[in-house]
């Protein structure tokens, strides 16, 4: 049955207008952006598909155009409208870490980290170039690696960091296994990177390592 037929009191749109958008499930705020289902499904039973067949949302809005639209009910304009929502959430985040203090919470980092890199299938080294005042200038993906690592140029950092000027970085880059512990070549790069970048005076605040849900610290462990 079309969500159009269903009780009021039931439709997603109408429920977020009454009771706020937190007391909906994934499924219904996806099905709003959906807007429609497919025949012989609504927009919530799509939106039910999706969600278990990439096994939630932050999978979902990482798979390809292809991988979505192979699904029946879904393509091109539907996948554009799950990308629109991936990157107003990345702009509204990295908005928020416009806040020096911001900068200075491996928490909020971290948070934004993990929906950036947290489902990549490969390896990225990413470096967050921060003004005199921890504001973020740019952040870059430095390098790819395969999907056991990433081979990172230390000149390359360095030769960033000068470009734009930046008096600090944060270092992050992801583990494609979901699991987030450092490995003790992380701990070396981080050295020699820390090494290098003091000698043109840039300050290295923390590197962390970002699984699926969950990353580390070096900054909180001690290790900087």
């Amino acid at each position: 049955m079309a969500i159009n037929h269903w009780p009021l009191s039931e439709r997603p749109r109408e429920r977020l207008l009454q009771v706020g958008a937190d007391a909906l499930s994934d499924a219904e705020l996806l099905a709003i952006f959906l807007r429609t289902g497919c025949a012989g499904q609504s927009a919530v039973d799509l939106a039910r598909l999706l969600l278990a067949e990439f096994g939630g949302l932050g999978a979902l809005l990482q798979a390809s155009q292809a991988q979505v639209c192979q699904l029946t009910g879904m393509g091109p304009s539907k996948y554009a409208q799950l990308q629109a929502v991936k990157e107003l959430g990345l702009r509204l985040t990295r908005e928020e870490l416009q806040d020096p203090q911001s900068m200075a919470s491996s928490q909020q980092v971290g948070a934004y980290l993990c929906q950036r890199l947290g489902y990549y299938q490969r390896e990225v080294f990413v470096v967050l170039l921060l003004d005199n005042q921890h504001r973020l200038l740019q952040f870059l993906e430095l390098f790819k690696g395969t999907i056991d690592s990433a081979s990172v140029h230390p000149r390359e950092v360095v030769k960033v960091a000068l470009q734009y000027n930046a008096a600090a970085v944060i270092l992050a880059h992801n583990h494609p296994s979901g699991v987030a512990e450092p490995s003790q070549s992380d701990r070396l790069i981080t050295n020699t990177l820390t090494g290098a970048l003091d000698l043109v005076g840039v300050r290295v605040l923390d590197h962390l390592v970002v699984g699926r849900k969950q990353w580390v610290s070096f900054a909180d462990r001690g290790w900087l």
